[in-house]
């Protein structure tokens, strides 16, 4: 048995779907319900629990349980500037995995997978080389992702610490930033609600409206597709020797430029393809970052399977498709609530 922990979010829907698919025992598991009519439907266990309190792991099992998948985590791009908290992100990030930890260590599970951000390398960035698991952390301590990046630091170092002094498997994902179908409609961006560069890329190639690019566009960074990333998951749900840190990307540095023309060429109708107007005059805040994945490709025989143009092919089957709508309606509902 497989324990989800974050279910209800875009990377937990999309990975336990494909364990149910593969035939494995799930549980799913998140601190909200909007998924729960998803999983009915799909004949998997769901379980709401919140990580931040004990008394709540009591609605878990004990045996039979091989593994645990921890994406549960407070992030920026979900909270509001009226909502934001260092206690809470501190409470959420790491105190709710020392939580996921414990009952692990008492319900002898073996193997913990946590999900953690690249934002710990952001003083790395901006090199041009990409960045390797052993270059070490170099934070941003101001800003919106401080707390964030704080916060998941001191995680990862619980989930070492458990894997060493109990004989646990700990795996740590870092993730850059995880693209698909589900959640890039809007986000909180300096706890404001915006709309997305990718989402207006979208509208505009769809419509036939001109796609503008600010600043220069050679800059670029390394995004991943999201079954790419659930991929990396199920194999180090199989691995027994895998450890550490891992950089789970796409290797790739995709400029600006690139990501707008393949958008372009993927949504833009034929009749009335999108002109990309420049505006250097006008700065973007794109930040510049690459990572090295030969580790996760020697220890976990994995590597991206899709290409950025590939990806948007399949974005718009899983939109057509209307399988993960929730997602993007959960999105709207915590949007329409402030």
């Amino acid at each position: 048995m497989i324990i989800v922990f974050g279910a209800g979010g875009f990377i937990g829907t999309y990975l336990v779907d494909r364990l149910a698919t593969d035939g494995l025992d799930v549980v799913a598991s998140d601190i909200v319900d909007s998924a729960k009519d998803h999983y009915k439907k799909n004949g998997i266990r769901f379980t709401k629990l919140d990580i931040t309190s004990p008394p709540e792991f009591d609605k878990l099992p004990v045996e039979g349980v091989e593994s645990v998948v921890d994406l549960a985590c407070l992030q920026p791009a979900n909270v509001s500037k009226m909502k934001y908290s260092p206690l809470e992100y501190m409470n959420v990030n790491v105190i709710g995995t020392l939580n996921v930890l414990e009952y692990c260590r008492k319900a002898g599970i073996k193997k913990v997978i946590y999900a953690s951000s690249h934002r710990q390398m952001e003083g790395l960035w901006n090199q041009g080389v990409p960045l390797r698991e052993d270059a070490g952390r170099s934070l941003k301590y101001t800003g919106e992702f401080a707390m964030y990046s704080i916060s998941q630091a001191a995680a990862e170092d619980c989930v070492m610490h458990y894997s060493r002094q109990y004989g646990m498997q700990g795996i740590i994902f870092r993730l850059p930033p995880v693209y698909g179908y589900g959640p890039h409609t809007e986000i909180f961006k300096h706890g404001e609600p915006i709309k997305t560069g990718f989402q207006i890329f979208m509208e505009n190639a769809e419509s036939g409206k001109p796609v503008e690019l600010w600043g220069n566009v050679e800059k670029g960074r390394d995004i991943i597709y999201v079954k790419d990333v659930v991929l990396a998951f199920v194999l180090a749900l199989k691995n027994k020797e895998a450890s550490g840190v891992y950089n789970i990307a796409s290797g790739r540095y995709l400029t600006l430029r690139q990501e707008a023309e393949e958008i372009v060429r993927a949504f833009s109708p034929s009749s009335q393809p999108s002109q990309i107007v420049l505006r250097p005059e006008k700065p973007n805040s794109v930040e510049s970052f690459v990572y090295d994945i030969s580790k996760a490709r020697q220890d976990l025989g994995w590597a991206p399977q899709y290409t950025f143009a590939q990806m948007l092919q399949d974005y718009k089957k899983e939109k057509q498709s209307g399988r993960f709508k929730f997602l993007v309606e959960k999105r709207r509902h915590m949007f329409h609530e402030l």
